[in-house]
């Protein structure tokens, strides 16, 4: 539906307290017409530079590209690279992209499948 990335900033900036409510009120002030126009990405992007450490950043991306579903079930491995795979946007840029490095990671016989499925159905590419 494309809420978060037309309202995501409004609606998350509107939660903001303590530290993290003066930053984006230093930032807005600052910047007037660039905080009005700012994406949802953009937001998140400055965010995370300012509150969470490079080095956890980085730890995350690395878990991302290691990822595999192992033991657990879809459901699970799904949830689980969704988290991970925004810390590695340029990875999965695009629907093709995120599809394959999420085939990447299931169990060979899943992959198999799956390829076979996405041979037949040209939708992600």
């Amino acid at each position: 539906m494309g809420i978060v990335e037309t309202s995501g900033v409004f609606f998350t900036s509107f939660q903001l307290r303590g530290a993290s409510y003066q930053w984006w009120r230093a930032y807005e002030l600052s910047s007037l017409d660039e905080a009005a126009s700012l994406t949802w990405t953009q937001f998140s992007e400055m965010f995370l530079r300012e509150y969470v450490p490079q080095s956890l950043r980085d730890a995350w991306r690395a878990e991302f590209e290691q990822l595999r579903q192992g033991a657990m079930i879809v459901s699970e491995y799904v949830v689980r690279f969704s988290e991970l795979a925004r810390h590695a946007p340029d990875l999965v840029a695009t629907v093709r992209e995120r599809v394959h490095c999420f085939i990447e990671g299931l169990h060979p016989s899943i992959q198999t499948s799956m390829a076979r499925d996405l041979e037949m159905d040209s939708t992600y590419q």
